[in-house]
Order: structure tokens, then C-alpha cells, then sequence
């Protein structure tokens, strides 16, 4: 067994886990409106992209304001198992990465998350070599990882698809043309992360612009990387600079915020949403006051305050445009808005499996290929339903908290992936939530 030296690995206790022949449940007692103030957490897609990145530095880096989720304690198990010493308390992770000696993590953890891919230019990096197996995640349709491939390659990388396993290994690395077919967020980091270590001059050519991917280049920056244009379409990198270790902000979660913004218009609530970047919102800000809703925000504070809704139609799109995240929970939304209302998802296509479950709670929708037609109806009643992956479990939070009645909801482990404590800052909104254990084939 090998030994750690500096800090010793830490992992804060999770949220109490099923008991035998029981299974979690989040339980709402709906009608409540939501009143008051609540704090966003960190970026979840910021971090687990920030946290690997972290291994490329030659010295330890301190991440802050990382939201306590599943998956940032998935990615400190595998970096623990890499050989990095990491202690993560109270939002803050400090990860030495001088201790990592391993370059293949291991399936049982990279199936549990999609993020595990951005270990393969990272590991590069260090190694010049990585075997990391094909990552897994939410089930929300296709999300092939061709244009990452297709970008390490064109820095020079060599890369093989051995049973499951990407193997890669440095080649003749080198600066380069990076052209993207889309503005894939996942590739644009990795070829980011890929870039850095490249010696000579990259330039990625559409390039995705959310905001994790300028949070991202931000840390890069402040550990020493020349990189200029994050957020354009274009973004420049000066590779084969030496990487310090660094003291870092993550951003607030853009997701989260647009959550509880849907949350507090749904109930018709009066909610003031602290530690937001308005900016990041505009999209949903826009269709919210579409919608009838008063949308104010100053600084890092939203405020949100419902009313008679009015139907709107909605077209996810790549940032800018209105988030795919954001789908699942607005539809759940305009579910009670009376008139009709058109959702067309141009992302994923695999991710209307929730529709299903709202409709058992009386939702009137229907879709046809990548569009729903929701008709609102008068009233949502409380059912038992199952989350399929995180934000079909946000969008059930928002039908249960507008429900009659009580909803349970199974599949816990995938709302526990992307959102902090979500049942106790609902909870200090007004709303009637707790988290149950309940005996296996209980249908209650």
C-alpha cells in the first residue's frame, strides 16, 4: 500500500444514506408559497472541471466556495486514489497534487460521473500518458466524446478506444488549430487543459462561452497559463508555461440560481436569491418576465416575486440562449400556467423521460420528437415519482412544491449530484420538505 505525505485525505460525512430494505425519498407537502432569502452554492460545472485541473500545478492549490455535492466528493475519491493529498471542509478543497503517482482511475469511480473525462488531459500533462475509462453520468441522451478526441489529437495527443478504456498517451504535443463542429462545453475544457501543456501558440475555434468554461480559464490564468478569449468563441493559449499552485474563487452555480429563481415563481413566492451572478441568469430573466413574473437584480442579488403566470414558448440553446439544465424545471413550471405553452429541446434528446412522472401528477403534455406541447392545467396532485437523472429531479421538486397533496421522490442519489442541501434551503423558503427512508416496495 503506498504512502501519503502531506495533508491526509479528508472526506466530510455525506447526508445519511438508505438504511436495509429501505430507500430514500424526498418528501413535499405542496402549496406553500416560498418566501425569504437563500444563497447560492459554487459552480458545480465549474469545479468538477477546476478540481482536476488542480493536478497540473507544481505546488498545492486552494479551491473555494466548492459546493458540498456527490460529485465533488466522487472527484476527491479519485484523486485521492491518483495519490493527491486533499482535505475538503466548510467549501474549501487544498489539493497537492506532488504526491500523484497513478495515471488510470479506476471504473468504479469514473462510471459515477460524466466530469471524469477531464483526468484525460490532465493526466497527459503529468504523465505524458492516461488510461481513463469511458465516463458515465446522468442518462440524458447522447454525449459522445468525439470532439474532445478530435481536439487532443489535433495538440498532438495519440488516442485508443481499448474495452471502454481511452488510453492516450503525449505523442509530439504542440500548439495548434482546435476547430470545434459545436460549441461543446466538455471539449472546449479539455482542450483547454490539453493546451496549456502544449508547447507554442492554440487557438480554439468556436469554443463554447458558459461561464464555467471562463471560470476554468481563470484558474489556469491564476496558476500561470497564457490564456486570452474565454467566453468569445475564440480563445488563444500560449502553451508550456509553468504551472503554480494557486488560491481560487469557484463562481456561483448558474443552475442552482435559475432553479430556485423557477421555484419562487412557480409558488408565486417572494424570494430574494443572494450570492447570484445576474448576468448568467439573463436568459431565464427574460422569459420569467415574459411570464408575468417581477425579476429585479442588483449586484450579486436577485429578486424574484410571482404572480399570475402567462404561457411562454422556450428554445434551449447554447450560452447565451436559454439553458438545457433549466428545461426540465420551467416545463414543470408552465405545467399550472394556464394556455399553451412550447418547449423544444435542441441539446440533449433524451430528456424528456420526466414528462412521464409529472404527467401521473396531471400534467397535460405531449411530445412529439424534441418538442412538448404543455397544456396547463388547473391543478398538479402529489404522486410517488422517480428521478431519472439531476434535473428531472429538480423539475419534480418544483411539480411537487406546486402539487396538492404530497409527493415523494425516489432517485435522491441523482439530485444529491448537482444541488447542496436543496431540501434545507427550500425549507428555510417555507417550503414542506424532508428527506425519508422508506421500506422497500412501499408505494405510499
Amino acid at each position: 500500500m503506498r504512502a501519503h505525505t502531506g495533508l491526509a485525505p479528508v472526506i466530510k460525512p455525506r447526508r445519511g444514506r438508505p438504511l436495509t430494505g429501505s430507500v430514500e425519498r424526498l418528501r413535499i407537502h405542496g402549496g406553500f408559497r416560498l418566501t425569504g432569502e437563500v444563497s447560492v452554492s459554487g459552480g458545480k460545472n465549474a469545479a468538477l472541471a477546476i478540481i482536476p485541473a488542480a493536478l497540473l500545478a507544481d505546488s498545492p492549490c486552494t479551491i473555494e466556495n466548492l459546493p458540498d455535492i456527490d460529485d465533488v466528493h466522487i472527484l476527491m475519491e479519485m484523486l485521492t486514489w491518483l495519490g493527491a493529498d486533499a482535505v475538503f471542509e466548510d467549501g474549501v478543497m487544498t489539493i497537492d497534487p506532488r504526491p500523484v503517482n497513478r495515471f488510470d482511475p479506476p471504473y468504479s469511480l469514473t462510471s459515477r460521473m460524466r466530469a471524469s473525462y477531464y483526468l484525460v488531459p490532465v493526466l497527459l500533462g503529468r504523465f505524458g500518458r492516461a488510461n481513463v475509462p469511458y465516463p458515465g453520468g446522468c442518462d440524458i441522451g447522447s454525449r459522445p466524446i468525439d470532439l474532445t478526441i478530435k481536439a487532443l489529437r489535433a495538440l498532438g495527443a495519440e488516442l485508443d478506444n481499448q474495452h471502454g478504456t481511452l488510453i492516450a498517451s503525449a505523442g509530439q504535443m504542440r500548439g495548434s488549430e482546435v476547430f470545434l463542429d459545436f460549441p461543446s462545453v466538455g471539449a472546449t475544457i479539455n482542450a483547454m487543459l490539453t493546451a496549456v501543456n502544449a508547447p507554442g501558440a492554440t487557438t480554439i475555434i468556436n469554443a463554447a462561452k458558459e461561464p464555467h468554461v471562463v471560470d476554468v480559464a481563470n484558474f489556469l490564468g491564476s496558476m500561470g497559463a497564457y490564456i486570452k478569449g474565454a467566453g468569445t468563441n475564440v480563445i488563444r493559449i500560449r502553451g508550456g508555461r509553468p504551472l503554480s499552485g494557486s488560491t481560487y474563487t469557484i463562481i456561483p452555480d448558474q443552475i442552482e440560481t435559475g432553479t430556485l429563481m423557477i421555484a419562487a415563481a412557480a409558488t408565486g413566492g417572494d424570494v430574494t436569491i443572494r450570492g447570484a451572478i445576474p448576468t448568467h441568469m439573463e436568459s431565464l430573466s427574460v422569459k420569467l418576465l415574459e411570464m408575468g413574473v417581477e425579476v429585479r437584480d442588483m449586484d450579486d442579488v436577485i429578486q424574484i416575486r410571482g404572480g399570475p403566470l402567462r404561457p411562454v414558448n422556450i428554445k434551449t440553446q447554447v450560452y447565451p440562449g436559454f439553458p438545457t439544465d433549466l428545461q426540465q424545471p420551467t416545463t414543470a413550471m408552465l405545467s399550472l400556467v394556464r394556455g399553451t405553452s412550447v418547449v423544444t429541446e435542441t441539446i440533449f434528446e433524451s430528456r424528456y423521460r420526466y414528462i412521464e412522472e409529472l404527467q401521473r401528477m396531471g400534467a397535460n403534455i405531449r411530445v412529439m420528437d424534441r418538442t412538448a406541447m404543455v397544456e396547463g392545467v388547473t391543478r398538479l396532485t402529489g404522486a410517488p415519482v422517480m428521478a431519472s437523472d439531476l434535473r428531472a429531479g429538480a423539475a419534480l421538486i418544483i411539480a411537487g412544491l406546486i402539487a396538492e397533496g404530497t409527493t415523494e421522490i425516489q432517485g435522491t442519489q441523482y439530485i444529491d449530484r448537482g444541488y447542496e442541501h436543496i431540501e434545507v434551503k427550500l425549507r428555510g423558503l417555507g417550503a414542506r420538505m424532508e428527506r425519508v427512508n422508506v421500506p422497500l416496495g412501499y408505494n405510499g
